[in-house]
């Protein structure tokens, strides 16, 4: 399960943040999630849970925005929308779509005390 060194990434994050802006609490942990990022949000939650629950984010509301996903076709020479890896061109058909969208995953923001 990747989903446990996603959180341990994250969890260092918050950590090296409130070093460097000497807070003490974080309320809110915001992560944006490429729909291509293949990661099971449900299982990110139950990591991020016990990981965080001695650090300063312990407890901290988890919210997830979702940043869709989108693929270059060079043969139609447009970017177009996907929703998974290999999805074909909704312009042309064709199957030659590489990922440029939708594959990231970071922390957007923390909200603190």
């Amino acid at each position: 399960m990747h989903e446990m060194s996603l959180a341990e990434g994250v969890r260092a994050i918050i950590e090296e943040a409130a070093q460097a802006d000497r807070f003490r609490h974080v309320r809110t942990v915001v992560l944006e999630i490429g729909e291509l990022a293949a990661v099971e949000v449900d299982a990110l939650r139950f990591c991020l849970g016990a990981v965080l629950a001695d650090t300063v984010a312990a407890g901290a509301a988890i919210e997830i925005e979702t940043l869709p996903g989108a693929g270059w076709c060079p043969d139609c020479a447009q970017t177009v929308p996907i929703h998974q890896l290999y999805d074909a061109c909704g312009r042309c058909g064709g199957y030659r779509v590489q990922a440029s969208a939708g594959r990231e995953m970071r922390v957007k923001a923390l909200e603190v005390d």
